[in-house]
């Protein structure tokens, strides 16, 4: 593959990837409900461990920058299987977001269309909380960001920088004026984190947030793409550090608009009833656009790290051939972007079975925030036990990339167990329903089973080099490199 991109286009990949406009639309409301008035302390706590990891991802991506990045980090330095399974719920984990963001997409259309006064079409009453209407448009949009991805990297960087600049412009602006027309009373208890109603909000709250910043390390699967493996490290930091900032500016804001019944109430169209309590049409409308524009680019922005991961497991024999077919003309795994695509959109026609958009977006991200901890901590571990000798070496640089990280798995660890834990106790039957604790478990716990099903298949039947150490690095850099 080409080596295509600069700091600026990794920072955009991995600001799009983790979508900061639409975690602040539609995921603020959902942790209003669970952590109450403590939006700003719960993002601060949470970005702590995320941090902490990224630190380990940045130092592995500059000794061995690959395209199958944690899958292959994690499989050298701990186990195969373990690597296998990092890359498995990864690429799940992503597909399963395309497949809901795709109808957050449709939702965010919607919304538009109707503040244009549009509330019909061929007689068919357009509703943004209705799962198929959403799914139906979303899946539209779904496939035109594929064909851009096919494009080439450089050209989906580009677009993505355009529209990072609007939505930021738009966030900064509303929220900006927020924090001083707001009406409800300013206080510090909002970013004390020992004021979280229990230690199941907190978990709870902990893995939502997690889930905001979750994509920055999709800048680490182009890493064979960019010009200099630091580029793609600088490109992660950077979008992580302004994340964190504009979740704590628009949580604080939301909260000085917005009483926190309106705040939990309003779900998945929460920065809609924001934008519309601070200015009338059109100007209401700028918030919806970013949002529109932001689900847009994190489904272009997921397609193409999943596809890379895919390309490299395919490349180890771990998956099959058809996952490393590059285009003739762009030099991108063209086949593996439209097949990642086709399975997202048949996910998506699947999750219909939930009738509503914030139920939905409820059951996905708690499923996903689960599975993300558990291969951030495995990737943590991974820097960990990989850089241990600079310990004796280099005590300061091992505060960085094996301490660091060591203890942001810890606790990524505890508090995606103990909400795991919560899940399977908080029922006692199945009911295929977004608020039932079982059916929100069975979703990791089938990314993780199927993932054990599909190394054991690529260890025995397709007998992977990668299982027995016969895999060479793709680019290895001297340590003192990084």
């Amino acid at each position: 593959m080409r080596r295509s991109l600069g700091v600026g286009g990794a920072m955009a990949l991995a600001a799009s990837s983790t979508a900061a406009t639409s975690s602040i639309g539609i995921g603020l409301g959902l942790m209003a409900g669970v952590v109450g008035l403590h939006l700003p302390a719960i993002m601060l706590l949470a970005f702590l461990p995320v941090l902490a990891i990224a630190g380990g991802y940045g130092r592995l991506n500059r000794v061995a920058p690959d395209a199958g990045s944690s899958y292959r980090w994690v499989g050298a330095a701990l186990n195969p299987w373990l690597g296998f399974l990092t890359g498995w719920v990864n690429i799940l984990g992503t597909v399963v977001f395309m497949a809901y963001t795709t109808t957050v997409t449709g939702s965010a259309v919607i919304q538009l269309l109707a503040a244009a006064t549009v509330h019909r079409i061929a007689g068919l009453s357009l509703s943004p909380d209705s799962t198929l209407q959403c799914t139906c448009i979303g899946m539209v949009v779904l496939i035109a960001s594929a064909l851009v991805a096919v494009r080439g990297l450089d050209l989906a960087a580009r677009l993505q920088k355009y529209l990072l600049v609007f939505e930021y412009a738009v966030l900064l602006g509303f929220c900006g004026y927020g924090l001083f027309a707001g009406t409800q009373p300013f206080s510090l208890d909002w970013f004390d984190p020992f004021g979280i109603p229990s230690f199941h909000a907190l978990a709870q709250g902990m893995v939502l947030a997690v889930f905001c910043y979750w994509g920055f390390e999709s800048v680490f699967s182009v890493g064979e793409e960019v010009h200099d493996p630091r580029d793609a490290s600088r490109g992660g930091f950077i979008a992580l550090t302004v994340m964190m900032l504009l979740f704590v500016l628009a949580g604080t804001a939301f909260q000085r608009v917005l009483p926190i019944d309106e705040l939990v109430g309003n779900g998945a169209q929460g920065l809609t009833y924001f934008g519309n309590r601070l200015a009338h049409q059109p100007l209401a409308a700028l918030p919806l656009i970013a949002l529109t524009f932001s689900a847009a680019a994190s489904l272009q922005a997921s397609v193409v790290p999943t596809a890379r991961g895919m390309f490299a497991m395919g490349r180890d024999g771990t998956l099959g051939p058809v996952w490393t077919r590059l285009h003739p003309r762009h030099q991108t795994p063209a086949a593996g972007t439209l097949l990642v695509t086709a399975v997202a959109v048949g996910l998506a026609l699947l999750s219909l079975v939930i009738p509503t958009v914030s139920s939905l977006i409820s059951a996905a991200v708690n499923a996903i925030g689960i599975v993300v901890a558990l291969y951030y901590a495995l990737t943590a571990v991974a820097a960990a036990v990989r850089f241990r000798h600079l310990l004796r070496t280099s005590p300061v640089e091992a505060l960085r990339v094996v301490v660091a990280p060591l203890l942001g798995a810890v606790t990524l660890l505890a508090v995606g167990g103990y909400l795991a834990w919560s899940f399977y106790a908080s029922a006692d039957h199945f009911e295929l329903t977004a608020d039932n604790g079982w059916f929100e478990l069975l979703v990791p716990v089938l990314m993780v089973g199927s993932g054990l099903l599909a190394a054991a298949w690529a260890r025995w039947h397709r007998r992977s080099p990668y299982f027995t150490g016969g895999i060479e690095p793709v680019a290895e850099a001297p340590v003192g490199a990084a």
